[in-house]
């Protein structure tokens, strides 16, 4: 067993109706394991476009010159990802289709390799991995007036290809751009764990996400009518073990409250479903799931939205 693996059993009051988190929950930063952190801050600066805000040693905190969006932890020999739960990816959310097209437009100026691109009608999205093989989205939702019905969004038959002729004509005639613009957004994480039902046990039954939508392989949650702050899957297979401390991937990713008393609200109910808590800086705390995935839940992200390094 991990020493990350969180091995005891979640208690749920059946009688109890189901929690909920705020409407105002927003994503803080990333944290990510390199193995080789000066390839990666060259990647993310290059490719995605994003800042070197700061770095300390063997970590490096970026974002889009506002908030830290994603903080590089880095250990050197660090293995790929293998059959574990963990990181699928994270979504980088830009605020418009045109901000998604000059992302297109880096990539294609920096020749960066893609996996694939899709229009899953509530967003579009691009989809590569970065040095480490550590998947990235990078997104921009449609207004939600346009969204189909997220009770059948039709996720299940798979996203129709992206038309990137039609997003790159939003910024015809443009040079690219070695910077991406403000109001960039961590929008969500996708995880893979061991077990769908025993996902919704934890992150809807004890964290108060509310479930958008589902497949018998793949949960989408979120809080505030949401398409998705976060999905959870089976594809790496059912019963995979939480990641070793050796792998490259996800340290934690962080969830935003509005005040200490909607983290204390999650804190409380963590501790009475029996799960550890990992006390943080100020009001924060870091739980894992079942597989030992962390997140960490603050109202705090420091002076100018700097995350802890």
């Amino acid at each position: 067993m991990s020493q990350h693996e969180n091995s005891t059993d979640i208690t749920i009051d059946p009688a109890a109706s189901l929690p909920r988190l705020p409407a105002t929950l927003r994503l803080g930063a990333v944290h990510l394991t390199v193995s080789d952190l000066g390839r990666s801050v060259a990647f993310y600066e290059n490719a995605i476009g994003l800042r070197l805000h700061r770095r300390e040693g063997e970590v490096a905190a970026m974002g889009a010159g506002g908030e830290d969006l994603l903080v590089l932890h880095e250990l050197p020999g660090a293995r790929r990802a293998g059959r574990h739960a963990g990181l699928y990816h994270y979504a980088l959310l830009f605020p418009s289709r045109e901000e998604l097209a000059r992302a297109a437009l880096r990539l294609a100026a920096t020749q960066t390799p893609i996996q694939g691109a899709s229009d899953h009608g509530t967003h579009e999205a691009i989809y590569l991995p970065d040095p480490d093989g550590n998947g990235i989205e990078l997104a921009a939702d449609r207004p939600r007036e346009a969204w189909p019905d997220l009770n059948n969004p039709g996720w299940d038959g798979g996203p129709r290809p992206l038309d990137l002729d039609g997003l790159l004509a939003a910024v015809a005639g443009e040079e690219p751009r070695p910077e991406t613009g403000p109001g960039l957004v961590v929008g969500h994480v996708h995880l893979h764990v061991g077990d769908v039902d025993r996902g919704l046990g934890f992150y809807r039954d004890v964290l108060g996400f509310e479930r958008m939508f589902s497949i018998p392989t793949a949960v989408f949650v979120a809080a505030g009518g949401y398409h998705h702050h976060l999905g959870f899957n089976t594809w790496r297979g059912e019963g995979v073990p939480p990641a070793s401390a050796d792998r490259v991937g996800l340290r934690h990713w962080t969830v935003v409250l509005d005040d200490p008393e909607e983290v204390e609200a999650v804190r409380k109910r963590v501790r009475a479903a029996g799960v550890e808590v990992e006390e943080g800086e100020g009001d924060g705390f870091l739980v894992r799931d079942p597989w030992g995935t962390a997140a960490v839940f603050t109202c705090n992200l420091g002076r100018g939205g700097r995350a802890e390094l």
